[in-house]
């Protein structure tokens, strides 16, 4: 048996020999085991002490951070999580639906955006409530807003910080009776005038039709079936609007505007009780269908559109060009409404003014459209399905363009019934088809144009003559059945005047012959043909191969007296026609009226002085004697040539139309106005062909 015994320095003493040496390992082990617990345990404290730290710390955000977080869900229209950051029992004791309405309202009502606060400084009033000062910075509708300001955070009862709401958060200036309002400050849309500064398009007045519902009897169902008779409106639309959610008794419910002088209609509508009329402004066109296809029309913006144009400050209520110059000129001619955020104490007081743009009206166009001119040429052939353009020859002012049949610009802004719109689209004249600026074939228009490319080229000599061909011609045996026919057959001097006067086919077929494929081709790109127009308003370009080349002699042949394949602008013929009076240069047309109108050419010296010198000379005799006899005036010597284009699907189609045609001028160089007009009807066919055109264009010149 070992006994063991500490002695007074605390050594371990055994009986037994050795035992010294044992008892000092025995020692530092019992160390070693005590420095280690030690440090478990100091290793587990501090754990638990940044557990406990680091959890204390998120549930615990400071005040800056929370006031980020809380601005930051303004840009994000997150006002849920807003009001999660709220203490309870703030001042205004708001419930979080009204929380989120009165913000809602407020920030998306201004259009705020890119919402950002800088931190000034933070105060410790007590152990559980600080002050953040911050400076805020937003852009809105009106412009940008900033304001230094103040927000207030207490402790809850989880040692979590709180912010305190009050309406002051929004606006300093704000309390809790005020209302931030926004006032729009309109501005006016351009007009468009004419040459002289009538107006085509600006400001007018109209009627409003309305309901009061307070004011409606007994008869309320059969009074809004007589409504739906008198204005072509559904009972389902009225019924609607009645029942909108912002209606009261003695509210104003618009039903439909109409023009301001259907006075009748009024009388009758203001017969029915609760009917309600009153005058508003709007965009008006006082020469309504005359002028409709060129002004266009505006409208409201559609989704799509405002979606395309959303970098460029339209908004939902914003009315945009849709077709014409309105939609031509939108960027000129846009109004862009300026806006007013103001503050309003419970009085209704203005109290304060947060941001402030100006509105800036658009712009006014001038054009050098005579607007008695285009009333004339659209009186004479409203009627028809037809196109006419009026430009001066030497200046290039263009002096009129019309349409007809077409529409009434006024229909699209003050409200059009579906009905209405069935009856413009399904209408087999197609009233909202523009005329004016597509290609069509020219018909014998297109032959002084041959005749001015084969003198220029050398081809043609004038007085050339190519022989008796009768009425009905063909190259060669080639040509199997298919010949060139012409309605006269005048005899045998078959030269360029000759063949104008008497509009002969077979000349102008065996001229293009002569000048062959290539050249053609070439002249007629040369002249403008394939290539866009330069004019403000955008036009079809001319044509004269669906394959770019004349394929077959056939084609050529025809191509010489305006058939096969050639289509041309109207707009385009005119400047063509105007080098026989400029020596050979095409004038360049123009919309925009300016003070100095000196002239200026599209194309120079596509034909020869001397080429157009003859045309024009040949063009005289056209009127005098020939196929346009019937266009002579008194008192005015005139120049032109008429056109009558088939349009068939076959050579053996014996139902098809007929396109008239008339391109006549002015023929003295020297005239202080002079006139080129260029008018194209269609289906004259039993009608008289172009001379059912001359009868009708002769009357703008005994007019002038």
């Amino acid at each position: 048996m070992i006994k063991i015994f500490i002695n007074k320095r605390g050594y371990f003493v055994s009986l037994t020999g050795g035992g010294k040496v044992r008892n000092k390992k025995m020692k530092r082990k019992v160390i070693m085991i005590t420095v280690i617990g030690v440090c478990i345990l100091v290793i587990a404290l501090v754990s638990i002490f940044v557990k406990l730290f680091f959890e204390n710390r998120e549930i615990s955000i400071q005040p800056d951070e929370l006031l980020k977080q809380y601005m930051a869900n303004i840009n994000d229209c997150k006002y849920e999580e807003m009001y999660a950051i709220l203490s309870d029992g703030d001042e205004s004791d708001l419930s979080k639906e009204d929380f989120i309405a009165k913000n809602q309202n407020i920030y998306e009502g201004i259009e705020a955006s890119n919402l950002i606060i800088n931190i000034t400084g933070m105060t410790e009033l007590d152990k559980s409530q600080i002050i953040v000062s911050y400076d805020t910075y937003m852009d809105t509708l009106a412009g940008e807003i900033s304001f230094s300001n103040e927000a207030r955070f207490i402790k809850n009862e989880d040692k979590e910080h709180r912010l305190v709401w009050q309406t002051k958060l929004i606006f300093p200036m704000l309390n809790a009776e005020d209302k931030v309002r926004v006032n729009t400050l309109k501005a006016e849309r351009g007009n468009i005038l004419d040459r002289n500064g009538e107006m085509l398009v600006g400001k007018g007045v109209a009627s409003s039709i309305g309901l009061v519902p307070g004011k409606m009897n007994e008869s309320k169902e059969r009074d809004i079936e007589r409504i739906s008779e008198l204005l072509d409106i559904s009972v389902e639309n009225i019924n609607k609007s009645l029942n909108a959610t912002y209606v009261k008794d003695d509210t104003f419910v618009q039903i439909k505007t109409i023009p301001k002088d259907q006075q009748e209609l009024e009388d009758v509508l203001l017969e029915i009780p609760g009917i309600m009329i009153t005058d508003i402004a709007v965009r008006f066109y006082p020469f309504g269908e005359k002028t409709s296809h060129l002004t266009g029309y505006i409208q409201n913006i559609s989704a799509e559109e405002l979606e395309k144009l959303k970098d460029q400050n339209y908004n939902a209520n914003s009315a945009i060009g849709k077709s014409g110059l309105e939609k031509i000129f939108e960027d000129r001619l846009r109004a862009m409404d300026g806006y007013e955020i103001i503050i309003l104490d419970s009085n209704g007081e203005k109290k304060n003014t947060l941001a402030k743009k100006n509105q800036k009206d658009g712009e006014s166009i001038q054009l050098t459209i005579d607007a008695t001119m285009q009333s004339i040429l659209y009186d004479q052939f409203s009627e028809d399905k037809s196109c006419s353009i009026a430009i001066n020859p030497k200046t290039g002012e263009v002096l009129a363009l019309v349409s007809t049949p077409t529409f009434n610009s006024n229909d699209f802004v003050q409200g059009m019934s579906a009905n209405k719109w069935s009856e413009l689209n399904e209408n087999i004249n197609k009233p909202l088809y523009n005329r004016f600026n597509v290609a069509l074939s020219p018909g014998s228009c297109f032959k002084p144009i041959i005749g001015a490319i084969g003198l220029t080229s050398g081809v043609i000599d004038p007085d050339d003559n190519y022989g008796h061909s009768g009425r009905s011609w063909q190259k060669d045996a080639s040509w199997g059945d298919y010949k060139v026919t012409t309605l006269k057959d005048y005899g045998d001097q078959a030269n360029l005047e000759n063949a104008l006067v008497y509009s002969d086919n077979i000349y102008f077929a065996k001229a293009a012959l002569k000048i062959g494929r290539d050249l053609l081709a070439e002249q007629l790109t040369n002249i403008g043909f394939e290539e866009t127009i330069p004019f403000e308003f955008g036009m079809y370009s001319s044509s004269f191969s669906n394959t770019g080349t004349f394929d077959t002699d056939i084609q050529l042949a025809d191509s010489g007296y305006g058939q096969g394949q050639i289509l041309i602008n109207p707009l385009h013929m005119a400047s063509i026609y105007s080098a026989f009076i400029n020596d050979g240069n095409m004038i360049k047309p123009y919309l925009i009226y300016k003070d100095n109108s000196s002239p200026e050419y599209w194309k120079e010296q596509v034909f020869s002085k001397e080429a157009s010198e003859i045309v024009h000379k040949d063009l005289i005799q056209v009127i005098e004697r020939g196929s346009g006899s019937g266009a002579r005036t008194e008192g005015v010597l005139l120049a032109g040539k008429t056109g009558t284009a088939e349009i068939k699907l076959s050579k053996e189609d014996k139902e098809g139309t007929e396109l008239g045609w008339l391109s006549i001028m002015t023929a003295d160089k020297n005239n202080e106005a002079p006139l080129l007009i260029i008018t194209m009807v269609e289906d004259v066919k039993e009608r008289g062909g172009s001379q059912y055109v001359i009868q009708k264009v002769k009357k703008v010149f005994e007019n002038r």
